[in-house]
């Protein structure tokens, strides 16, 4: 299968950078991606680190695209795609979103997506992959094609694994699993941080003994045939340390307070793709 032509409108982003930076580690020819942005300096900058394309001129990339990819603010999707409409439904390429909480509807309206032609797949990546670890949450509008999806799979993979999900209210359980996931993380890798500097630690050595910790943990997690309940059972020794810290968590509803966290983030994903999809 020839490499897809790739546009990325926002290319220079943080987000579609690691996106492009993993595509072409993965062997994608630079030649067969263009990234648009409005700074000339930041996208030439961008151009001398990976080779590949660059322009300011969004109708003229989209001329030359397989792949359209939409990485922009959510806030600012329905001026660009109104914009783009035109360019687009000439030119059908497969568009694959990256914003968060613009539902498919919205796209499809602003793209006046009626033809069925045109293809359009959500995709919520998380920061994570800007290291090649990321988790890409994927929804295929109805149309979407077995070709279209390994494309979109393809890319998702090219910074951590790829999750397609259902429906699209599914996507919302992703974000509070893995699009925010990373902030729940860093909290408690802060709280450690912060707790071990009151006992007396250097803050430089609590964090650094860690983030080791959170690295290893997850490793470990992921290597083990056993899941993580029996991995926590393996390091708690009968009425040791570990046993009265994590009892310590369990009595002071951390179990709980993650579902509510969880819950109130998927519950906000919704009212953000209610508040878009104007």
């Amino acid at each position: 299968m020839p490499f897809p032509k790739m546009v990325f409108i926002g290319g220079a982003g943080n987000m579609a950078s690691a996106v492009i930076n993993g595509l072409l580690a993965s062997g994608h020819p630079p030649d067969r991606i263009i990234a648009t942005g409005r700074n000339v300096q930041k996208l030439q900058q961008f151009a001398a680190r990976t080779g590949v394309q660059v322009t300011t001129d969004n109708h003229a990339a989209i001329v030359e695209a397989d792949v359209l990819v939409l990485s922009i603010k959510p806030q600012m999707m329905k001026a660009l795609c109104e914009s783009l409409a035109t360019t687009i439904s000439i030119h059908k390429p497969l568009v694959i979103t990256l914003a968060a909480g613009v539902p498919l509807s919205a796209y499809q309206r602003w793209l006046g997506a009626k033809d069925s032609a045109l293809t359009i797949i959500r995709a919520m990546p998380n920061t994570p992959a800007l290291v090649s670890s990321g988790v890409t949450g994927l929804f295929a509008a109805v149309g979407v094609g077995d070709f279209e999806r390994a494309i979109a799979q393809q890319m998702a993979e090219a910074v951590g694994i790829a999750y397609w999900v259902g429906t699209e209210s599914d996507i919302d359980k992703v974000i509070a699993i893995s699009g925010s996931g990373p902030a729940y993380y860093f909290q408690f890798m802060e709280a450690m941080i912060d707790a071990a500097e009151k006992a007396g630690m250097a803050r430089e050595d609590a964090e650094r003994l860690t983030l080791q910790t959170a690295l290893g943990a997850a490793k470990l997690a992921m290597a083990s045939e056993v899941d993580v309940a029996q991995l926590k059972r393996n390091v708690m020794s009968p009425n040791g340390t570990t046993e009265r810290a994590v009892l310590r968590f369990q009595t002071g509803g951390l179990v709980q307070l993650v579902e509510q966290a969880m819950g109130d983030c998927a519950a906000r994903a919704a009212e953000m793709a209610r508040e878009l999809d104007q």
